[in-house]
């Protein structure tokens, strides 16, 4: 069973910067691989990012897709937008509404959780 990510709100998901769907080879889009390193994922070590919806292929129709991730790309691609969210978001900006930042805050854990 792999740990799903249901209570990550979408600005910290937009902030992980997923590949788009057109690029990706068909074991990233269905999640049998890690979306960004390709590394084969097992139950253990799989962390699911959800159901995504996005355009395919030039058209205007959108894709479902259900891409995971490893520990290891999810802590790092979190660390980063970790930082590139902190240096432009007011709440993360001032120590006294840090807690207030929903996307903050979800990058956050998950560099707690998955961090190795």
């Amino acid at each position: 069973m792999s740990s799903v990510i249901h209570d990550i709100p979408p600005e910290a998901l937009k902030a992980l910067a997923l590949p788009s769907l057109d690029t990706l080879a068909d074991a990233k889009v269905r999640g049998a691989v890690c979306v960004w390193c390709g590394e084969k994922l097992t139950a253990e070590r799989a962390v699911d990012l959800g159901e995504q919806m996005s355009p395919h292929s030039g058209t205007t129709s959108l894709m479902r897709w259900f891409p995971r991730a490893c520990h290891g790309c999810i802590a790092d691609r979190a660390h980063r937008g970790l930082f590139a969210h902190g240096s432009t978001c007011e709440l993360c900006r001032d120590e006294k509404t840090t807690a207030d930042c929903s996307a903050g805050r979800g990058l956050y854990r998950l560099v707690r959780k998955y961090r190795q």
